[in-house]
């Protein structure tokens, strides 16, 4: 289903961090949300994610109205995210926080399917059920955490900064499976401030600056515009 977001006012208390943000994901999409710190893109999916009440405006997954809906329903409708800094349970095993993804699901067998697909993806963590979340490195950790959203079973992934704290070949590895996940059917939003990683990924972009939408359009449109380049590529 599309993903439609119009003219989007939230924030935070007092602060007003969307300024009537307008954005649409496609089904089968990858969409990038790219800006600068503090531009409001983690609002931005927070807001989807139902985290983050709208002052105003509106979110739409279909006809359905997610802006009137608490975080577990949306979840439940295949709105799922993989925040930042992975905010994972350090004390819990791979396996348990992989069944902690699976909270809003009864389906035993489409809940033992994603969890084979889990470790076709990342293989690494089918040796590693048993170990605590908290000890593996930061790559197996971005690693879980898209896992453990994928136990979901999502139709839309919203991702925040998956690259964060990532080595150059760790983002290679982790940009190649989520084009993996988006080929096997998985819409996806990605924010990410490693603007060229996200551009190669993404169909289409959406640029913001201080929680406005100042320049969206396809991906390969915007990785050639001069103050794209200026911005975010390096010249």
């Amino acid at each position: 289903m599309r993903l439609t977001v119009d003219s989007l006012h939230a924030g935070y208390g007092a602060v007003e961090a969307l300024h009537g943000v307008s954005l649409r994901v496609e089904p089968g999409e990858i969409v990038a949300l790219l800006g600068a710190n503090g531009a409001g893109k983690s609002t931005t999916l927070r807001a989807i994610s139902g985290l983050v009440r709208p002052a105003s405006g509106s979110i739409r997954l279909g006809e359905t109205a997610l802006d009137l809906l608490p975080p577990h329903r949306i979840v439940s409708l295949g709105v799922v995210q993989v925040p930042e800094g992975r905010r994972l349970f350090g004390t819990l095993t791979v396996r348990e926080n992989l069944d902690m993804g699976a909270f809003t699901r009864r389906d035993t067998a489409g809940i033992a399917e994603a969890r084979r697909t889990v470790h076709r993806l990342f293989p690494v963590l089918a040796g590693r059920e048993r170990q605590l979340a908290g000890t593996l490195s930061g790559g197996e950790q971005q690693m879980l955490a898209i896992g453990r959203a994928l136990m979901a079973g999502p139709r839309l992934l919203l991702l925040d900064e998956p690259s964060l704290g990532l080595s150059p070949l760790l983002v290679r590895e982790i940009f190649r499976t989520l084009r993996q996940v988006n080929e096997a059917g998985v819409t996806l939003l990605l924010v990410e401030q490693n603007a060229r990683a996200a551009l190669a990924l993404a169909d289409r972009a959406y640029v913001l600056a201080t929680g406005s939408v100042v320049l969206e359009g396809p991906a390969a449109d915007l990785r050639s515009d001069p103050a794209v380049r200026k911005a975010y590529l390096g010249g």
